[in-house]
């Protein structure tokens, strides 16, 4: 490889090889990027041509690194970090939040609990772009277009920062209608008599601290499967059994009284709602803003919930892997045996 002194290399065709080299797709780099498949491609031939070398080795059926690829690599993504960083810290001096802020959230917190402050939010930041992104498969963020994901349930070790955003209780809930056929359960071990709909195919463990402390928990072997908080609700409206939502979607329902919350002296097993960013990137100023606007909503519409001011390691969050995975029913989840 042989490369002279006008090699210097634009800023997207490195973001491009970057993007295709954890990829090892470039359509998958593409959609990430959100450009085009051809400006990907030709992005990383400019970069191979002005370093005289082959980066990506397309002769077999997947992409690889060559061994110029992988030299390059760390650099690369060296380089496109303190740019970033450098343009982070300018943005936070000069001006107002702007720009395109990507947010990755779960289907049921994004219904329940963060859409209504959407729209006092885009009023107030009218330069900010938000994009949400509903779902709940593992993301990398290092890697895919995130400036921050929101998760429920236990965090896996990590090298991102987790800030505490809520707790969220466990309700056991039943329709009037099924409880006036099959009777009100006034313990938790008539709990195991009942038809019980739950998230996961398994048998799992329903835990209750009494009002002195005691801990009590129950096997359920789940009758029906119903992984989705919402379509649980519906279920459950329709008198099919008892189950357990999010104290946030349970709530309006058995205000109405068209839901009645069983064993309400006991406190069900709880989650966290964590949201995550990198710890290795300053804090941008768009993302700090939708985190304090977000946090304020909470704190208004759950003040039991009003956690600890700024930044800090979650719980489980460490140094294992930039992966944040969340089970897709683990506001149901209780744990399996």
């Amino acid at each position: 490889m042989q490369i002279g002194n006008d090699a210097l290399m634009d800023l997207n065709d490195l973001r491009a090889f970057a993007r295709i080299a954890d990829l090892l797709s470039v359509s998958a780099a593409a959609r990430t990027l959100g450009w085009p498949k051809s400006s990907v491609s030709r992005a990383l031939a400019r970069l191979e041509a002005k370093l005289g070398s082959a980066l990506v080795d397309r002769s077999t059926r997947h992409l690889r690194l060559t061994d110029a690829g992988i030299l390059l690599l760390p650099h690369a993504r060296r380089i496109i970090g303190d740019v970033e960083e450098a343009v982070t810290a300018l943005g936070n001096y000069v001006g107002a939040p702007r720009g395109t802020l990507r947010v990755n959230v779960p289907f049921t917190f994004a219904v329940g609990l963060l859409a209504p402050m959407l729209p006092g939010f885009m009023a107030r930041y009218p330069d900010v772009r938000v994009v949400l992104d509903v779902e709940n498969r593992v993301i990398d963020l290092p890697v895919e277009a995130a400036d921050l994901v929101i998760r429920v349930g236990t965090l896996p070790d990590s090298d991102l920062v987790a800030r505490r955003l809520a707790r969220i209780e466990l309700w056991t809930c039943a329709s009037p209608g099924y409880l006036a056929a099959h009777g009100t359960p006034s313990m938790i071990g008539d709990l195991s008599g009942h038809a019980l709909l739950a998230a996961f195919d398994r048998s799992m463990i329903w835990s209750y601290r009494g009002p002195g402390g005691r801990v009590e928990q129950v096997e359920v072997r789940p009758g029906s499967v119903v992984p989705e908080p919402t379509a649980m609700r519906t279920v459950l409206l329709g008198g099919a059994g008892i189950g357990r939502l999010p104290d946030f979607i349970a709530e309006e329902p058995v205000a109405a009284g068209t839901l009645v919350r069983l064993l309400p002296d006991s406190v069900g097993d709880t989650v966290e709602v964590h949201a995550l960013f990198p710890s290795h990137r300053s804090l941008s100023a768009k993302v700090r803003i939708f985190l304090d606007a977000l946090i304020e909503h909470l704190d208004r519409v759950r003040p039991r919930d009003a956690p600890p001011p700024g930044p800090a390691p979650g719980s489980g969050a460490g140094h294992a892997s930039d992966s944040v995975s969340l089970t897709p029913p683990s506001f149901l989840a209780g744990s399996s045996t």
